[in-house]
């Protein structure tokens, strides 16, 4: 328990700390906050073996960190230096790291899943062993490629957990706006695919439906599908929305103070001193311990060089070596 509570307060350090940089300018690339949404990324991932892989979305900082990436080379990504994990040509929406199972997150709605769906289809064929995880937000379920990977993973029985992190708004727009009152989880049931939703702020809840859905992967009976009910606290892009001067979080004040009391961290925090894991004490050293590592984190990427711009196409396409 103390591992899940360290992840998620290393995603959240780590994540706040990039909102002074963000406004003031120093990081230029667009940067999709994750707090508030920490116990899906650490309740998932921690079922996972560094052998399997993860695929997301524009919001991944976190599936980056819970995953095991390492956070230097995560913000040095995002201060776009050659030091990053994709040597500072991807910026925060384009972040990678094989050896950690991180097999690439994209901005665009809905691309990685068809990616995940591969990745599975390649572990079946292989009889490896990995499961898959696609996360994505509620907005990808208004994209086509959804329907058609699940109707595929349901057709195969491919070993891969569909995680949808449901914070009830696509960009600006509110669900109720886009979708008609369903559960987004019942989705999957025309494909015959085993489906749940959960409490994504109760990281143990998050943690016990994800090590069900992971089981059955990995014994050959998925696909399963998963829909977290959650929250971000910051803005769509940056801290707060704001672009230009112009505050574009429409989101009502009243909405935003009821979530924060749902903060998932503040919840497993009162869940561990009155469980008798951890006291006030051991709670504020972990912080202490990941505030340095953070801080350490900033300091490597600011010292990392940008790109050198003779290496511009560089990565760009397969390099054959030449006979």
């Amino acid at each position: 328990m103390e591992k899940l509570y360290r992840t998620m307060v290393r995603i959240r350090l780590c994540e706040e700390s990039l909102v002074e940089p963000i406004d003031s300018g120093e990081i230029r690339t667009p940067c999709h906050l994750y707090s508030g949404q920490e116990a899906i990324a650490v309740g998932v991932c921690a079922n996972l073996e560094r052998m399997d892989y993860v695929f997301g979305a524009h919001r991944s900082h976190g599936h980056f960190l819970a995953k095991g990436g390492c956070m230097k080379a995560l913000v040095a990504e995002i201060f776009c230096g050659e030091a990053g994990c994709s040597s500072g040509r991807g910026g925060s929406m384009h972040l990678i790291d094989p050896q950690a199972g991180i097999m690439g997150v994209s901005p665009i709605v809905a691309s990685t899943i068809s990616l995940a769906m591969g990745a599975a289809l390649a572990s079946s064929i292989k009889k490896d062993k990995r499961v898959t995880v696609s996360f994505f937000g509620d907005g990808a379920v208004g994209e086509g490629v959804l329907y058609e990977c699940l109707n595929f993973a349901a057709l195969k029985r491919l070993p891969i957990v569909f995680v949808c992190e449901n914070n009830y708004y696509a960009t600006h727009m509110p669900i109720g706006e886009c979708r008609v009152d369903s559960p987004i989880y019942r989705i999957a049931e025309p494909f015959c695919i085993e489906s749940r939703q959960a409490d994504g702020n109760d990281v143990l809840q998050v943690y016990e439906t994800a090590r069900e859905a992971v089981e059955k992967c990995r014994g050959n009976r998925g696909p399963v599908f998963l829909e977290y009910l959650t929250y971000r606290f910051r803005g769509h892009v940056g801290p707060d929305d704001n672009i230009q001067g112009m505050h574009t979080d429409i989101r009502p004040k009243e909405e935003v103070q009821e979530w924060m009391k749902r903060d998932p961290i503040t919840k497993f925090e009162q869940y561990l001193i009155d469980n008798q894991v951890l006291d006030k004490s051991g709670l504020e050293k972990i912080r202490e311990e990941v505030q340095k590592e953070v801080l350490e984190a900033h300091l490597y990427a600011r010292q990392s060089p940008s790109p050198d711009g003779e290496e511009l196409t560089n990565h760009v396409f397969h390099q054959k070596a030449l006979l």
